[in-house]
């Protein structure tokens, strides 16, 4: 056995010797140091020595593992050296060479177009006002005017954390908000993501961007708000753009309507865009409703406002032809880098 251990003392250098990368060093030391390695089978087998034979054959095993050991912190010594030298050959800089050009990010079409509409808005004396987007039952519905049995107060409608606890599916809560703390006049913007239980299809998002707008005053008629939308369609879509008003129904405003604009492609001769009709669907708008004015503390018989909320992300896919919703948000460079 003693022969067996010198015998593979020599094959094991001399493999070790042979050794060029870290790689190869390390199977080399697996195959004779390792669990299951040679020199652990050899002495494995050292059960069948007598007695006797047993210490000096073990004292020859320590002495072979710590020459193989010694040989193969050398190599790796050796190894380390040579690889390090190359390492630092090939990350040589050539301060001679014209620096890389690094690609620059740009803001998301969204954000784009979200800062866009604030410009608008504040031009015409508005103030950006946010909220939560985690609020409650009250602020989310009920301020609103909204009834009981209202299909948007179903669980497969809203987002639920608790019974009164939801995620906000519009941005009219920080609407409630700020007429409880401020007193008229008051003319605000609120832009923000919501939340609603929908199935992500081409025109549907279960997450998605809303501005709306309130303006409470005295005085305030259906004539401001159409005159504030035609400013606002013109600015963002073209001075050619016109609106319509079709009655609707809000809980929240009375009189309501949803808006209309003139297809920003074909100028109302009808299209693909518009499909033929030549008016494309905006945002839905009206009066504050007087109960909504005072559940905030404010005399309807005194005040009076409007309010209007538009999706963001569907004036975007309007305003540049973007046919999916689901393309804003998966981030494919190809598809945002072409705004």
């Amino acid at each position: 056995m003693e022969a067996k251990l010198k015998s593979l003392e020599a094959s094991a250098k001399s493999e070790i010797d042979k050794a060029i990368t870290s790689d190869e060093l390390e199977k080399a030391r697996v195959k004779y140091l390792g669990k299951k390695g040679e020199l652990t089978e050899v002495l494995r087998g050292m059960g069948s020595l007598s007695p006797e034979e047993r210490p000096i054959v073990g004292k020859v095993a320590n002495e072979v593992r710590a020459s193989i050991e010694a040989s193969l912190q050398a190599a790796k010594e050796n190894i380390k050296g040579k690889e390090l030298q190359q390492k630092l050959k090939s990350e040589t800089i050539d301060v001679t060479m014209p620096g890389k050009q690094f690609k620059i990010g740009k803001k998301h079409p969204l954000t784009q177009g979200m800062d866009e509409l604030k410009d608008i808005f504040i031009g015409m004396g508005f103030k950006v006002v946010e909220g939560p987007e985690v609020d409650t039952v009250y602020y989310n519905f009920d301020a609103l005017n909204s009834p009981k049995n209202h299909p948007s107060r179903d669980m497969s409608d809203t987002f639920y954390i608790t019974e009164d606890i939801l995620l906000r599916c519009h941005t009219s809560t920080v609407q409630i908000r700020t007429m409880e703390k401020l007193k008229p006049p008051i003319r605000i913007i609120s832009p923000g993501r919501c939340f609603r239980n929908d199935t992500p299809d081409a025109t549907h998002s279960p997450m998605f961007y809303q501005l709306e707008g309130l303006v409470v005053d005295k005085g305030i008629t259906l004539g401001d708000l159409k005159g504030t939308l035609e400013v606002f369609v013109k600015h963002f879509f073209g001075g050619h753009t016109k609106i319509k008003f079709r009655p609707h129904n809000f809980p929240f405003t009375e009189p309501s309507a949803e808006v209309d604009a003139s297809c920003f492609k074909c100028s109302g001769e009808g299209c693909s865009v518009c499909k033929g009709s030549g008016w494309i669907e905006l945002l839905g708008c009206g009066m504050v409703h007087p109960n909504v004015l005072s559940n905030c503390g404010i005399d309807p018989e005194v005040y009076s406002g409007f309010a209007f909320g538009m999706g963001i992300d569907r004036l975007i896919m309007n305003k540049y032809e973007i046919d999916d919703i689901r393309l804003l948000f998966e981030n494919d460079i190809r598809f945002l880098n072409q705004f």
